[in-house]
């Protein structure tokens, strides 16, 4: 039985002009959020980093609740507890390449906005599945389903789709990147991404703006019941050169298809 297919780790070379943008300097805690976390708790509304704005929303409601949409930053490592209450934790146990924070987005709306026209040809960034989004597809909860359903043969998928703005208008053609995917015809192909993996953003050619969206399987009458996470690291990574790429491959080649059972 499938638990995990695991894809090749995302990581990033630092560029002359320090231009990847971490997530290490935010600061995490009170009054930013609860401890190990900057979920907008303080009402400031979205960060500004080395230049790259990701936006953030925060609602407080009676008797704690709250509610925050975009961008949350987190230095959580927890990968085996599921449910809402630990939706700030990677399923990668912390951040791309061993690094301590990292971004979350949750919720369709999430943006970031660079401050002119931005070329993204060669740079790219490493995303992952929160904990709580990848338990949910592994395992089902009271609001999601199970992926693959009882008999492993449902064709499910969890797709983030990045699209280019420029001036407020959509621009070339979106970046799909499947979270999951079980729509092989051989059940040993399907996989929910459980580690950093680097996207290519090249495609996207050249933007003041990216949105993000999603879209699953598994919607019901309110929407998609899958939980609408990804985590985000080292944005703005240079594209690896293909020897570079090649000795990834060849020193962790064991990370490309892992299978646990």
């Amino acid at each position: 039985m499938l638990v995990y297919a695991s894809t090749l780790l995302g990581f990033a070379l630092a560029t002359a002009s320090g231009a990847v943008v971490t997530f290490e300097s935010v600061p995490l805690g009170a009054p930013n959020g609860p401890s190990g976390v900057w979920n907008g708790q303080a009402g400031t509304g979205g960060l500004t980093i080395d230049g790259v704005n990701f936006n953030n929303s925060y609602t407080a409601f009676e008797g704690g609740f709250f509610d925050w949409r975009g961008f949350a930053y987190s230095n959580k490592t927890d990968t085996t507890t599921p449910g809402f209450g630990n939706q700030f934790s990677s399923i990668a146990g912390g951040g791309a390449g061993g690094s301590s924070q990292y971004a979350l987005s949750y919720a369709n709306g999430a943006s970031i906005k660079f401050t002119s026209n931005t070329n993204l040809t060669d740079l790219g960034t490493s995303i992952t599945n929160t904990t709580y989004a990848g338990l949910s597809m592994l395992n089902g909860d009271s609001f999601a389903k199970k992926f693959g359903g009882i008999s492993g043969n449902d064709p499910d998928f969890f797709k983030l789709t990045i699209t280019g703005y420029v001036g407020g208008s959509a621009v070339g053609s979106p970046l799909d990147f499947y979270l999951a995917d079980f729509r092989f015809e051989d059940n040993s192909r399907d996989y929910i991404i459980d580690e950093w993996t680097f996207l290519n953003l090249s495609p996207l050619g050249t933007v003041d703006e990216l949105r993000f969206s999603y879209t699953s399987s598994d919607n019901g009458d309110f929407g998609i019941n899958t939980p609408v996470y990804f985590a985000l690291d080292n944005f703005l990574s240079p594209v690896p050169e293909p020897s570079a790429f090649l000795l990834v491959m060849l020193g962790g080649i064991g990370a490309v298809i892992r299978r646990r059972r």
